[in-house]
């Protein structure tokens, strides 16, 4: 009795100690007629979409404080497959990746929760989610979105694991989440009911029966996207008085019963490399979302905090035509609260409508720390991309990233050529920029549709170097199934196809081994510089003395530069700047010596100085 009595104890000291939220009593959510029901009740779905991995994990919880503070109840997120299986078969659910945690901390703040698990998710992430290492298969005819075995299988692995982290915490297990989505938008893309099906039973055998499994589409492709045993979401945006009133009108069509649910009501938009910051009119979207919970319709805002897709997790849009967009850094989205977590007057006309709808008045709006500025740091060691490349990989055929085991950054394709002439990269994602023995002679641009360049005449055997980024994989519409990266079919010069290549893989997830030196650096360099700090609190580093490329601080990968605009500085969460020494890397395509880096008190993505395209 004594050592089941120490056992237990110990149990609890290790259960209690280490933070673990116990779920509450077990409750129920469905739907009745036309709305949702929790514990048999009539319950208003009133949420507000923000991403767990596009914020740091130290702010989760302000932010969830933030979303109770305009007066939502549930919370909406995705889950983006590609940061939690980096490998096939190794899951990351740590640090930021920590996505039962997020669920937990929204439980705690009196918050419900939506969980949209893909395995597709769009989002302007980078391959809506999908892991790169999918696409090492699609010399073989891989199909995403389909029945494909090559993309099922892997799938139904993932949301199993997925379900060991978070199916414990539906709403029928005394956890916060009463929805889950099944695929996303499908009707966008496909009218396969058999792979839906296909999903939705992989989400089932995964343990999703404790939550209300729906799908959501556009309110035209519900037909497509939908299944019948299953509720709908629409989801739309507002341009104009009236829009929510339409949308609905178009849902009545398809679906006389069920719920009534706008599962994403676009409250701003995104920003595309090369165009304006978006800006939408929060009187129209205050007017439709007073509409919608005037009729006790549910609502989801999309988003309520875009947040930052940090590193090189940027999407790209294409209408599957050939056009290209890939979407700055930032993801501010124009929502509610902004990219760093603060008010913006959009929040404060909605948390009015959401209060006089249902009468309840809200918590108090929590104050925010400000943001600080930083002095300019002057970028004092360089290190050439060209002394610092790894050990190439050989190969006859041109190779894409995935075929040598890379997801993202960038990759250089090498070899001798003996004249000059018309060169053309068949199939270029994204970005390149070619040299000669060295020297520069041009970029191309997958978003201008440029694949080719005439190389100047030259009489000498010399070095082709083509340096490829990729900017971000397409992540909506039908180009996604062909989203390699690199080059991605093959070299031409003066119609000949080049073959035998010298291969180095960059991803620079790794600046640990760069050498750096105090010499002057032109080119594709990486700089590097430290700073003080006092006191540490949000600040934006400002970019705009750089051309192309990307940042760093102190080893947190905080996204890319690029001088067409319209971001020109990037959002620099406070936890992860430190009291005393910190330090700023900087990789540049086109880098100069004696650039610096400065902290902004305020965001920057609406710059005039950027570069006209």
């Amino acid at each position: 009795m004594r050592s089941r009595l120490l056992v237990l104890l110990l149990a609890c000291f290790v259960i209690c100690g280490s933070g673990f939220a116990q779920p509450s009593a077990k409750h129920s959510f469905g739907v009745e007629g036309n709305h949702f029901v929790l514990d048999g009740k009539p319950f208003q779905v009133i949420s507000g979409e923000m991403h767990y991995q596009r914020i740091p994990r130290e702010y989760w919880r302000a932010r969830l404080e933030m979303a109770k503070a305009m007066g939502l109840n549930t919370i909406t997120t995705y889950v983006f497959w590609n940061k939690h299986e980096p490998e096939p078969g190794v899951f990351d659910f740590t640090g930021n990746n920590d996505v039962a945690e997020f669920i937990r901390e929204a439980q705690q703040e009196g918050l419900y929760v939506i969980l949209r698990p893909g395995p597709y998710d769009c989002a302007e992430w980078e391959w809506g989610g999908f892991p790169a290492w999918l696409l090492k298969d699609q010399r073989q005819g891989l199909a995403v979105r389909t029945t494909d075995p090559k993309f099922m299988v892997p799938a139904t692995a993932w949301i199993k694991r997925l379900g060991q982290e978070v199916a414990p915490l539906q709403i029928g297990n005394g956890g916060p989440i009463i929805l889950t989505q099944v695929e996303n938008e499908y009707g966008s893309y496909g009218s396969d009911h058999v792979y839906m099906e296909q999903v939705h039973k992989a989400l089932v055998d995964a343990g999703f029966t404790e939550s209300q499994l729906y799908t959501a589409d556009g309110p035209e492709e519900v037909p497509a996207g939908s299944l019948a045993e299953l509720p709908v979401g629409i989801n739309f945006g507002a341009d104009r008085e009236g829009d929510a009133e339409k949308n609905f009108a178009v849902l009545e069509k398809f679906r006389p019963t069920g719920p009534r649910f706008n599962s994403e009501y676009w409250d701003g938009w995104f920003d595309h490399w090369g165009g304006h910051h978006a800006h939408t009119s929060t009187a129209i979207q205050a007017s439709n979302l007073k509409w919608m919970l005037d009729k006790g319709y549910s609502v989801s805002l999309y988003m309520f905090h875009g947040g930052t897709s940090f590193g090189f997790m940027n999407g790209a849009n294409s209408d599957g035509k050939g056009s290209y967009e890939p979407d700055v850094t930032s993801y501010d989205y124009d929502s509610p609260l902004d990219e760093s977590g603060r008010t913006t007057p959009k929040y404060y006309a909605f948390r009015k409508v959401i209060a006089e709808a249902t009468g309840i008045t809200p918590p108090p709006v929590p104050e925010v720390a400000p943001a600080i500025t930083v002095p300019a740091v002057q970028m004092t060691e360089a290190a050439s991309l060209w002394d610092n490349l790894p050990q190439p990989v050989h190969s006859k055929q041109i190779l894409s990233m995935e075929d040598v085991g890379q997801s993202y950054g960038y990759i250089l394709y090498r070899r001798k050529i003996k004249h000059s002439g018309v060169l053309v990269l068949d199939q270029l994602h994204s970005y390149a920029q070619i040299y000669l023995n060295g020297k520069l002679v041009g970029a191309l641009d997958r978003r201008l549709k440029q694949n080719q360049i005439t190389l100047p005449a030259d009489k000498h055997h010399q070095r082709l170097d083509i340096l490829v980024e990729n900017t971000a994989r397409v992540n909506f519409a039908h180009a996604m199934p062909g989203e390699r990266a690199g080059i991605t079919n093959h070299v031409t010069l003066d119609g000949k196809t080049l073959t035998g290549w010298d291969i180095y893989s960059l991803p620079m997830n790794d600046l640990n081994t760069l050498k750096f030196s105090d010499k002057p650096c032109s080119g594709a360099c990486f700089y590097r510089a430290s700073f003080n700090l006092d006191a540490t609190a949000d600040t934006f580093l400002d970019t705009s003395q750089f051309t192309k490329g990307a940042l760093w601080l102190n080893g947190h990968a905080l996204g890319r530069i690029w001088n067409i605009g319209p971001q020109r500085a990037l959002y620099t969460p406070g936890p992860w700047l430190v009291k005393g020494a910190n330090q700023i890397t900087v990789f540049d395509l086109q880098g100069e010596p004696g650039r610096s880096v400065s902290g902004l008190d305020k965001p920057a993505l609406s710059w005039a100085g950027a570069v006209a395209q």
